[in-house]
């Protein structure tokens, strides 16, 4: 899984501007991403608070991790 430079605060943060009004396109200028960066974080987080979001990170990751490891195990059996 592909780590991500931002913290799940400053991916808040992001999403708290445009939803106070701030243009799209300048929350993603001023964050340095692309504008399907944003409308992924947006429905991937929509709701959740910074803590929710890093809970929601860490069961993505360990489910990436068991997945790699269900998948070696049935090679192994092959």
């Amino acid at each position: 899984m592909k780590k991500t430079k931002f913290t799940e605060a400053q991916i808040a943060f992001i999403l708290k501007q445009a939803e106070d009004g701030v243009a799209v396109a300048e929350v993603c200028r001023k964050a340095g991403i692309s504008d399907a960066t944003f409308y992924n974080w947006r429905k991937k987080y929509v709701g959740l608070m910074p803590s929710e979001m890093r809970r929601l990170r860490q069961l993505e990751e360990e489910n990436a991790k068991l997945k790699r490891i269900v998948a070696d195990l049935s090679l192994d059996k092959a």
